[in-house]
């Protein structure tokens, strides 16, 4: 992945990983747009910062898509890098409170919005220097966390969906997994602070560092991700599972 000269969409780009991500991007010179549902959060986004606009986005509506898409083709024919880091999570799930509707919700916004996004922005992307598509899973695609199995299923399943797309898009758009751990994040309540999640800049931190180290990577793993990534090859699933089901 090529770190400027972009202009580089970020999904969810209003609060959390997508926002520190574009304004990292952003501040090595590349043209960003950031989309999502939340009109106030994005304006705060872009506030100060020219060649940043905002783009109005749900992922889980496909009218909304088809316009994001046609706006897109029309205002900036020179995209050439998307990330699709649109999520959401809740810690009231199966087993925990919640219903097949809240599951429903889940995968919608995370493995289908993620699947809109893609496949609208494949025609835009292919054959177009340096181009990049990355989609954003998680730790618990690898190791899932027992309170949130719809959120660990959608990442699970967006780890798949990336590895088919990189297959199919071979040689015309390369596709980059970031996964990250848990992340000290507005993503549920009281994230922010959590112990023993990663703090923000460090997690960007990190994960830019990989960008510029590992340009040609499938995968963006930072350290603290590594033992969710690699658990069943580690024979440690068990033991995480067990400490997970206690989190």
């Amino acid at each position: 992945m090529k770190l400027t000269g972009n202009t580089i969409l970020v999904t969810g780009g209003g609060s959390g990983i997508g926002q520190a991500l574009a304004w990292r991007f952003h501040d090595l010179g590349n043209t960003v747009i950031v989309a999502g549902r939340g009109e106030a959060r994005l304006q705060e986004t872009i506030a100060g910062r020219e060649r940043m606009v905002a783009l109005p986005l749900d992922v889980a509506d496909g009218a909304s898509v088809e316009q994001a898409i046609a706006k897109l083709k029309r205002d900036f024919p020179e995209l050439n890098v998307a990330i699709l880091s649109a999520g959401v999570m809740t810690r009231q799930e199966l087993g925990s409170g919640g219903t097949i509707a809240t599951a429903e919700e889940v995968l919608n916004i995370n493995l289908l919005g993620t699947m809109r996004m893609a496949e609208g922005l494949i025609p835009l992307l292919a054959g177009k220097p340096n181009a990049t598509l990355c989609t954003v899973s998680s730790g618990l695609a690898f190791t899932p966390l027992p309170g949130a199995p719809a959120y660990s299923a959608s990442k699970a399943a967006i780890h798949s969906y990336s590895l088919s797309l990189r297959q199919r898009l071979k040689g015309q758009v390369q596709v980059i997994e970031i996964a990250p751990p848990g992340v000290q994040t507005g993503l549920t309540p009281g994230q922010e602070t959590r112990p023993g999640y990663m703090p923000l800049d460090a997690y960007i931190d990190e994960t830019m560092g990989n960008f510029e180290q590992q340009p040609e990577a499938y995968e963006n793993l930072v350290g603290n991700v590594l033992p969710l990534r690699w658990s069943e090859r580690d024979g440690t699933t068990d033991a995480l599972l067990e400490r997970l089901a206690q989190a």
